[in-house]
């Protein structure tokens, strides 16, 4: 199949597909913090194999510029923030006499910059070590030059390993339990392998224990000494030889130390969340025994070039627009975690994914993109979001190592599922695709019930992990006070179904809507305009500065933005915040005070903008123009957004990369539309390239017929207003168009750009629904879900 596909692409896309891998920057927002991982990953892969640096700060995906090198470790995560995840199966390269391999001393310094690409990581350590990193989708290689030297080369297994967390907010991870032992790698065979398991806790999402699985195999021979130390969180042992082949335990440490007598040395390493037979399983089957990792390397680019970076190309030959391009499309892709058939918790026939790092961060740009380049998988997705309601009780907002946790301002699943819904995701199983009654019934269960509270010290008032925490203030009182921390994003969410609203449940649904209308009369005032979102209680409304959020955290009224920003995040119903800030003159005025340097001095990375380019509550606001006519300011600030806050290289994010969330804001750039969540809706902005191709749906029979084809003429550096635009061959006078005329069945889109702005968008303005009278809700409704409603 995957060479069929290879032909098929080459085929449609042309020559220049052949490797588009090499346009790929894989340290972008490796620094700066944008905390991405530079190591080595399938897509959606389960082994993300990096490198784990100390020091001192927390090492989000593992890796630092500067630091020690503690391990180079299996499971990783991408662009993740709140505390590290995973750095767990680790090996750690040693050279030299070892006489405690739980001290610092393993650590090991960098001698030259590491070297990363699509399918392969290079470090070369302190001692003289080059080590080399190559993955599958459930294993992965290392591959160890030793110097030649007469010292000891060793290998140490540290089952204990994790990524540490020096924030103090009690999410570092934690050693609960482990296993190693030395066997046979086959009955009869005196070849040896090693083979355990590890059990960890905690993390950004404050997750339940969990285990996983490994299976390690060396290409030569080796003597070994295991080793068990005193307690899980001290150097100090408690037996280092070579008595006992096996060490079990949930009070200490404990690993094995292989030393070789060759200069080169590979390891093959399996891992499983099921059991060790499936961790060898996975590496027998993913990675042949004669592999020195250049077969892999190959193979890991093959996927990323055949199933996701030929989804989207062009002719054009900018090598810096290629990169920034196929670059965030590479970062986009490593989260979530396909672990299918890998799943402990549960037995189901449907998929399984995990590392949601969060639905806040994701459903405003990457759940939408998601489903347009990978149509198959992201119809599994929401299967798993699914199941894992049915199988939990809760659907995840953000789910890691088989728990749910970090719910950031409402059930943000609620308008993933929607926008899944209203674009007729349906997905194929043998139980007939996607189940939208159970999800229906999982929205309601978010909307109504009220869920228990996990006691996370960063917000106590309600749970943070699944639900909405603050429900028992709206339920009585018909909103939220400060009370409850996030109150205001809690409320802000719209509670949108994911299947036809029942008659009877839209007044229901629309109810909480109308209440965010009220805040806007209350005359809070900043950089003289007036009426903006702000806190209440029993009492009335409470005076509040538009311009702060206390702590924007956890614990705040306002999660990571301004009171200012969340003003414009009634996305449901813009036509109504444009009345209440005084109509739609007033409303770009408004706009333009938000991108206006110096108007808010806790916004320096940014100038000072009110703007924050690096959080996702300003994602859409740059394209909230169209909704007062101003399709061309909307592409002036955009195209501003996206050329000072990127650009590929180490720190060329303007935030948390956010697994993903990011790089998709800025790929719709590029790609000259915006996804408005909930909705089939996509604003018009303004293309980077002259001629551009999606090519839509999964790796099913005949999809790659379907694409969706952008073109356009006049633009240049400095030319990149649009004055015409035509949708499908014919005159296009609105500034949106529909998913119906281009990505259900495909089609093309022309524009005609140039240095100056055109009055052309002459049609409606995009349209919102209007929650204050359910009627024109209903038929907005019926209008978006094809009648059903």
């Amino acid at each position: 199949m995957v060479t069929i596909w290879w032909l098929l692409y080459a085929v449609t896309t042309g020559a220049d597909a052949a490797d588009l891998a090499k346009y790929v920057l894989t340290d972008t927002g490796s620094t700066g913090g944008g905390n991405t991982f530079p190591g080595v990953s399938w897509p959606f892969g389960m082994v993300k194999l990096g490198p784990d640096l100390y020091t001192g700060t927390d090492s989000y995906s593992g890796y630092q510029p500067t630091g020690n090198f503690t391990g180079f470790s299996m499971l990783h995560e991408s662009g993740t923030g709140g505390a590290p995840k995973y750095g767990v199966v680790s090996q750690m390269p040693v050279v030299g006499a070892v006489t405690n391999p739980l001290s610092d001393a393993m650590n090991d310094t960098r001698a030259e910059k590491d070297f990363t690409e699509v399918g392969y990581y290079k470090a070369t350590l302190g001692s003289g070590t080059v080590v080399g990193l190559y993955a599958s989708r459930k294993a992965g290689l290392y591959r160890y030059e030793f110097p030649n030297t007469a010292a000891p080369k060793n290998v140490l297994v540290d089952v204990s390993h994790v990524l540490s967390s020096y924030r103090g907010q009690g999410l570092e991870q934690h050693f609960v339990a482990g296993n190693i032992s030395i066997v046979p790698s086959k009955k009869g065979n005196t070849d040896l392998k090693y083979i355990g398991w590890g059990t960890y806790d905690n993390g950004w999402n404050r997750a339940a224990p969990w285990t996983v699985y490994f299976c390690g195999h060396f290409n030569r021979p080796f003597t070994y000494k295991t080793f068990l130390g005193k307690d899980k969180t001290t150097d100090h042992l408690v037996e280092f030889s070579n008595k006992s082949a096996s060490y079990q335990s949930d009070t200490a440490r404990l690993g094995a130390l292989f030393t070789f007598n060759h200069t080169n040395v590979v390891s093959r390493v399996g891992v499983s969340f099921i059991s060790t037979d499936q961790a060898c399983g996975n590496v027998d089957e993913e990675i042949s025994q004669e592999s020195d990792g250049g077969d892999l390397r190959n193979k890991t680019r093959d996927e990323w070039n055949i199933n996701v970076l030929g989804r989207i190309t062009t002719p054009d030959t900018n090598v810096t627009k290629l990169t920034q391009l196929y670059t965030a499309m590479y970062f986009m892709h490593l989260l979530p975690t396909r672990k299918t058939g890998e799943n402990p918790g549960w037995n189901s026939s449907e998929p399984y994914y995990d590392d949601i790092f969060t639905l806040w961060d994701t459903h405003r740009c990457t759940t939408a993109l998601f489903h347009i380049l990978q149509e198959e998988y992201y119809a599994e997705f929401i299967r798993s979001l699914i199941d894992t309601y049915r199988h939990t009780g809760w659907l995840p907002d953000g789910r890691s190592s088989f728990s749910n946790g970090a719910v950031q301002g409402g059930t943000n699943t609620d308008n993933v599922l929607a926008d899944a819904y209203v674009k007729g995701v349906a997905g194929a199983s043998p139980n007939g695709g996607i189940n939208w009654e159970d999800a229906y019934e999982a929205l309601l269960k978010n909307a109504n019930t009220v869920p228990p509270n996990n006691h996370d010290p960063r917000d106590p008032t309600g749970s943070t992990a699944e639900g909405k925490g603050a429900l028992p203030d709206y339920s009585q009182l018909g909103y939220i006070t400060p009370r409850f921390g996030r109150s205001l994003d809690e409320r802000l969410l719209p509670r949108r179904r994911g299947r036809r609203p029942r008659q009877g449940h839209l007044r229901h649904v629309l109810q909480p809507l109308a209440q965010l209308a009220q805040p806007l009369e209350h005359q809070h005032d900043g950089l003289n305009f007036t009426g903006f979102l702000g806190p209440r209680n029993t009492s009335g409304f409470v005076p509040q500065d538009p311009l702060s959020c206390g702590g924007c955290y956890w614990r705040d009224a306002y999660y990571q933005a301004l009171p200012w920003e969340y003003s414009f995040n009634a996305h449901h119903d813009l036509r109504t915040v444009t009345e209440y800030m005084g109509g739609r003159e007033r409303f770009v005025q408004r706009l333009e005070a938000t991108f206006e340097p110096g108007a808010y001095p806790g916004n320096k990375p940014f100038g000072n903008t009110i703007f924050n380019p690096g959080n996702e509550p300003s994602f859409t606001t740059p394209y909230l123009y169209h909704y007062a006519g101003r399709q061309d300011l909307a592409v002036r600030r955009s195209r501003h957004v996206a050329e000072s806050y990127y650009a590929p290289k180490p720190d060329g994010l303007p935030g948390n990369s956010d697994a993903g969330a990011m790089e998709s804001w800025l790929l719709w750039n590029m790609i000259g539309l915006y996804p408005m969540t909930g909705t089939p809706l996509f604003l018009i902005g303004s293309p980077w390239f002259a001629d551009l191709t999606i090519h839509l749906g999964g790796s099913g029979s005949g999809s790659a017929a379907r694409k969706l084809r952008i073109t356009s003429t006049g633009g240049g550096e400095d030319a990149f207003y649009v004055r015409g635009v035509t949708l499908n061959k014919a005159p296009h006078n609105q500034s949106w168009v529909d998913w119906g005329q281009v990505f259900r069945s495909g089609g093309t889109l022309e524009f005609e750009l140039g240095p100056e702005p055109r009055n052309w968008t002459t049609g409606d303005s995009p349209p919102t629904m209007g929650e204050r009278d359910p009627e024109d809700a209903r038929l907005a409704l019926r209008r978006w879900v094809g009648g059903q409603a």
